[in-house]
């Protein structure tokens, strides 16, 4: 049984047109997750230990203001273009669109104000909540009215992210959750001691922008291999990796399947990631270095986290070899994460 509360978390500043934020909580026996309005972000998601004892897994704020302030994308649901689109420039149909610079010379994430930085109308549902929003024609230099739902269904130890869309012009959209995690609880100090595998044969190496090169390159042999269990800590001081932040390809296909899995042995927490998308964007916090005031007062340091953010491969829509990240008017953009949470 999934229990779904809801209840006031604050209001937008008046600048940014006031409006009141929800917060969601769900509930089974050995999940807890609360979610807001606002940037469909996940502030909270507490897991049990071997022991029994639940703790919260991810970072995030205590209030509002954190999350309206600047900062890594904590928690929150990204677009309309997840990750980087080179120059922040494509062409479609014959016409160039310009996106808003904002990292370095490349656009990230949707842009200046993406889909994490909005207000959202949410509908509950019996084991979850549902979130609307239309993403008007123009918005941060995107083509076509673009409407948005993003589900949230917790069920027992098992929580479903499933994203839809569809555009009145032809549109890119990649919809990812940027979610950091600490098995160990947040505010642990790092994530060495976590175990990580990933289900993946190649991935992209990037230039030094964090654009891929174009090139899809096999992992054997290299410091990206993880299809077999890696110590984390040891495996970046192995390779000399200062951490990741590159796409792996997955096995194509629209069938749901186990990509990705994570091992905390102090605590015996497990993390497993199934998805419906073409790639996964393994992270390790390397741009977090102890200045933002988290949950509880905790500093986030330098790699005290991890993402794993399903997703189509970044600026796709500039290479044509890449998965198709087009949406056509009639069509609908449909794929769902799925993070299941165990003990060993």
């Amino acid at each position: 049984m999934t229990t779904v509360r809801r209840e006031a978390f604050g209001r937008m500043p008046p600048e940014e047109g006031g409006g009141e934020v929800e917060k969601f909580v769900l509930q089974s026996d050995s999940v807890r997750v609360e979610i807001l309005s606002f940037g469909c972000i996940i502030t909270t998601l507490e897991t049990k230990d071997r022991d029994g004892q639940f703790s919260d897994v991810v970072l995030g704020f205590d209030t509002l203001e954190g999350y309206t302030r600047k900062h890594p994308f904590f928690g929150a649901v990204v677009g309309r273009v997840a990750n980087r689109i080179a120059n922040g420039r494509f062409t479609l149909d014959g016409k160039e669109y310009q996106l808003f610079l904002n990292n370095g010379p490349n656009s990230l994430h949707g842009g200046a104000k993406g889909f994490d930085k909005v207000l959202w109308s949410p509908q509950v549902l019996p084991n979850g909540v549902r979130f609307f929003r239309l993403s008007p024609d123009g918005e941060e230099g995107y083509p076509g009215d673009l409407k948005v739902w993003v589900t949230y269904t917790l069920s027992g130890r098992e929580l479903a992210i499933n994203y839809q869309a569809q555009t009145s012009k032809t549109t890119p959209i990649s919809l990812t959750n940027h979610t950091y995690f600490n098995l160990a609880g947040q505010g642990s100090r790092d994530v060495y001691d976590h175990e990580i595998s990933i289900e993946a044969d190649s991935y992209l190496p990037v230039d030094d922008t964090k654009i891929p090169t174009g090139e899809v390159a096999a992992v054997q042999g290299t410091g990206f291999d993880l299809r077999q269990p890696v110590e984390l800590g040891k495996h970046l001081q192995k390779f000399h990796l200062d951490g990741f932040d590159h796409n792996f390809c997955l096995h194509q296909g629209q069938d749901r399947r186990l990509v990705a899995r994570v091992f905390h042995p102090p605590t015996g927490r497990t993390m497993e990631v199934h998805t419906t998308q073409p790639g996964i964007q393994f992270y390790t916090g390397n741009n977090l270095d102890g200045s933002l005031k988290g949950k509880g007062a905790a500093t986030y340091p330098k790699h005290s986290a991890f993402c794993l953010e399903t997703q189509n491969w970044p600026d796709a829509v500039n290479k044509p070899h890449f998965p198709n990240v087009l949406l056509q008017p009639g069509e609908e953009y449909n794929h769902t994460t799925w993070l299941v949470f165990n003990t060993a």
